[in-house]
């Protein structure tokens, strides 16, 4: 197996997703009177492909978002916990740029990343408020097939 390669950011991307960030702050206002945020919304999607981790403010305004594929791991690396962990790392990173401190996070789906999302986000020192499993569930499903006769 060759060696993982996880894709790092120049310092002039990093500018401009930063620059993105506090643009999208001050244009949303997010409530508080001194613009800014301290309270956001960690929506953690979990299929057997990927991970797709997005932080919103209280309305529900996209602030940033990271997933496994974007990381750099390809093919079935993406559905990984390390991935998820990986990604919860990038999603961290614009929580700190946001001071935000106060999150509730909402988990959706049944890949194997979620738990280790949840887990490595709480690891890095967030006040958690809540933990919501909004997977959806059918409540009958669809028609079954018709017995097949032989």
């Amino acid at each position: 197996m060759g060696k993982k390669r996880i894709i790092q950011k120049t310092e002039k991307e990093l500018l401009e997703e930063k620059e993105k960030i506090e643009s999208s702050v001050r244009k949303g206002g997010g409530g508080a009177p001194s613009g800014r945020i301290k309270e956001g919304k960690v929506y953690i999607s979990s299929s057997y492909n990927n991970t797709i981790v997005s932080l919103t403010d209280l309305q529900g305004n996209v602030l940033a978002w990271a997933s496994a594929g974007a990381i750099g791991f390809k093919g079935t690396k993406k559905a990984t916990p390390f991935a998820a962990s990986k990604v919860v790392e990038a999603i961290s990173q614009a929580l700190y740029k946001l001071n935000i401190d106060k999150i509730a996070v909402f988990v959706k789906g049944i890949g194997s990343g979620r738990e280790s999302a949840i887990r490595s986000l709480a690891a890095k020192g967030f006040d958690i408020t809540s933990v919501t499993d909004i997977t959806p569930v059918p409540h009958n499903g669809c028609r079954p097939k018709k017995a097949r006769r032989v």
